[in-house]
């Protein structure tokens, strides 16, 4: 290993002293991990220590390493770690192609030149011509879709994957398994995946972790 990837290293949470979980592993570019467990095992609690907002009630140690850089003591916005969760969160007083845009970096200037930009991820993700439609309007795997798109437009480092296909049917959750993890090869990004799904973890073809026995 080069040292590139999403490295967790000997991470160890608890709640009120009682160990929830330990976990060391590294995700190298492109590949997926998956974390599984019950209700309560610490799927998401792991996700929000490696974003950056772990809710103070719990005690942690170990670090997080992106491409040997320690993230542990950055700030959650400034680790560019994207998140995928259950709901698609846009906001709803925005257009599509405005959700997308607001992710886009500050660093990539003009609005036409951002415009152009959104308009693209929407076509890599089968939805060219949506850009000015109300996210209201969008069916539930569209959305996930225009979740994706957005998380993408962001340049995450590596992305974390919160059961984001639970609420979808079963045929859109096949269709969203496969989006997800080809973006997430062909961008070369280090994934992490929790789940309580055998299918998800089989559609991500990787390593899986079990937690909670």
């Amino acid at each position: 290993m080069d040292g590139k990837g999403l490295r967790l290293d000997d991470i160890r949470i608890s709640l009120n002293g009682a160990p929830l979980l330990s976990i060391a592993h590294t995700i190298a570019p492109g590949e997926v991990l998956t974390v599984m467990g019950p209700s309560g095992s610490g799927k998401s609690t792991l996700l929000a220590f490696i974003g950056g907002f772990l809710d103070p009630a719990f005690e942690a140690s170990g670090q997080v390493f992106i491409d040997d850089e320690d993230l542990t003591p950055v700030a959650s916005e400034d680790r560019h770690v994207g998140i995928l969760f259950q709901d698609p969160l846009l906001f709803p007083h925005m257009t599509v192609a405005g959700n997308l845009t607001f992710a886009i970096p500050a660093t990539i200037s003009g609005r036409v030149r951002r415009r152009d930009i959104a308009c693209r991820a929407l076509e890599g993700v089968e939805l060219a011509g949506y850009e000015d439609r109300d996210p209201d309007t969008l069916s539930g795997g569209q959305k996930a879709r225009v979740a994706l798109a957005r998380v993408l437009l962001a340049e995450p480092r590596a992305l974390l994957l919160d059961e984001p296909f639970s609420k979808l049917d079963a045929e859109l959750r096949q269709q969203m398994r496969d989006l997800v993890f080809s973006k997430a090869r062909q961008s070369g990004l280090p994934t992490l995946l929790v789940t309580h799904d055998e299918a998800d973890a089989a559609a991500a073809g990787g390593n899986v972790i079990r937690l909670g026995g």
